[in-house]
């Protein structure tokens, strides 16, 4: 039994599992609810967002307002409402931008079940994009971490701007009783220690166990990465198909184990969880987010059976004053064609061809900022110059793959206009043109940020369903 001031008296488990179910969005619509269904567990987590896929919501909320969300989520709510019904509880960002959508949507598939008596959360308040005005009024510039340049030179390019909030809402919302946590953007990791703090009464100044509950989110949050998938030893690896997703056994005192369902494919050994802790990380002895900068230097590792890791000793430090923000932005267009030249000459006619592409955009005046031209085949996969020798090399066939980018949207479509045209007016033997004239589309530029942590609040409202 613990006793806390803030949070009351209440029993502590003796451990808790908690599943990942997804590592991304588009990641195997099968697993969450395998993890749920094919053995015992406490806790589904599912990551759904990168820093390009809040841009890509933005945009789908603009066309329309009930969308800016991962709806395929509501789809594997929809398989797993009897076992949430039993005690699993869901944390999840599939809210994207628009959470409360997402929220409306879980509400629906409940009732059209005759699911009742489930609490379901909603945490937002991530979106600073309508606030952008007044937070630089309010002396935040929200300086670009790479170049230093304010966000107001990009404002009105500006597609989704997004803080990352730590665990603590999530937290606050499993305290109010919610089965299903839907949040915005929130850090991976604050999407595993959020539940361990709730059932374990851990303080949030206890950085040792932040840095734990951190460390353990951040092995699980890219799914079966860990668990055999992406391994550099992939022929260890008995069964892709039937790949089990990882799970965390978290106990009390801080160890945890890093495992998964009995009976699954996949593999989790030192190795691929080792691989996992070195994804995205910079300094390993501070890895900061808004809850604690965890030490990865102090992880000890040690197999403790099959496809079962423990992992213990971790520390960590005070978080930070500030919250990191995510914002994107449009840079420009882009667009992309190409086209195969066979045998014989391949190399020679697909130089002639992009060679006649850059004088007809020229004749046009057609401005880009980038005009890039590869030969795949030949040079597809290295920066190779094209020489006299491979011109007089014999290959089967060259696919030209043309680049273009720009800020004129109306330069790249003519360019675009430019391509088939090649096929009668150009070198023989040409094929692989396919699914119609190239268009420009929007290139999404990424802008890191840091912002007072007193500047934004997150909120969390609860809904039950009844």
């Amino acid at each position: 039994m613990i006793i806390n001031l803030t949070k009351g008296i209440s029993v502590v488990k003796e451990s808790i599992r908690i599943a990942s179910g997804q590592g991304f969005w588009g990641d195997l619509p099968q697993a969450p609810v395998d993890q749920v269904k094919r053995g015992p567990i406490d806790y589904l987590v599912m990551d759904y967002l990168a820093e390009v896929t809040m841009s890509i919501m933005q945009k789908q909320r603009m066309k329309n307002p009930d969308w800016g969300y991962a709806r395929d989520f509501v789809g594997v709510i929809s398989q797993i409402l009897p076992e949430i019904s039993s005690g699993v509880k869901v944390i999840s960002n599939a809210g994207g931008v628009n959470p409360m959508a997402c929220k409306e949507e879980i509400i629906k598939t409940a009732r059209e079940q005759g699911i009742s008596g489930i609490k379901v959360a909603v945490v937002d308040g991530d979106d600073i994009l309508p606030n952008i005005d007044q937070l630089i009024r309010d002396g935040h510039p929200l300086k670009n971490m790479d170049n230093g340049k304010p966000v107001s030179s990009v404002k009105d390019q500006l597609l989704s701007a997004n803080v990352y909030f730590g665990c603590r809402p999530i937290v606050e919302a499993l305290e109010k009783g919610a089965d299903i946590v839907i949040t915005g953007r929130v850090t991976d990791t604050g999407l595993t220690l959020a539940p361990m703090i709730h059932e374990f009464g851990w303080l949030y100044n206890d950085f040792d166990k932040m840095a734990v509950g951190t460390i353990a989110g951040h092995i699980i949050e890219c799914g079966a990465q860990v668990s055999g998938g992406n391994f550099t030893d992939w022929e260890m690896v008995e069964d892709f198909t039937e790949i089990g997703f990882p799970i965390i056994e978290a106990h009390p005192d801080g160890t945890f184990y890093v495992t998964k369902h009995e009976n699954t494919g996949g593999l989790v050994n030192e190795m691929t969880v080792k691989e996992q802790l070195l994804y995205e990380i910079g300094d390993p002895s501070e890895y900061i987010t808004p809850d604690v900068i965890a030490d990865f230097t102090s992880i000890q590792i040690a197999q403790d059976g099959k496809d079962r890791v423990k992992v213990f000793g971790i520390t960590g430090k005070p978080d930070t004053p500030t919250y990191k923000v995510s914002a994107s932005y449009n840079d420009g267009y882009k667009m992309t064609s190409t086209l195969v030249y066979s045998w014989p000459d391949a190399l020679k006619k697909a130089v002639k061809a992009t060679e006649i592409l850059e004088q007809r955009a020229e004749k046009l005046g057609l401005v880009f900022d980038e005009f890039n031209k590869e030969y795949v085949g030949f040079n597809g996969t290295t920066e190779t110059p094209v020489n006299e020798e491979a011109l007089n090399t014999e290959f089967d066939e060259i696919q030209i793959r043309v680049s273009v980018s720009g800020q004129n949207k109306d330069h790249l479509n003519r360019f675009g206009m430019e391509i088939a045209p090649l096929i009668l007016t150009g070198p023989s033997g040409v094929t692989g043109f396919a699914g119609g004239r190239p268009k420009a589309s929007e290139i999404v530029a990424y802008w890191p940020a840091l912002l007072d942590k007193k500047a934004v609040s997150p909120r969390v409202t609860i809904f039950e369903i009844n």
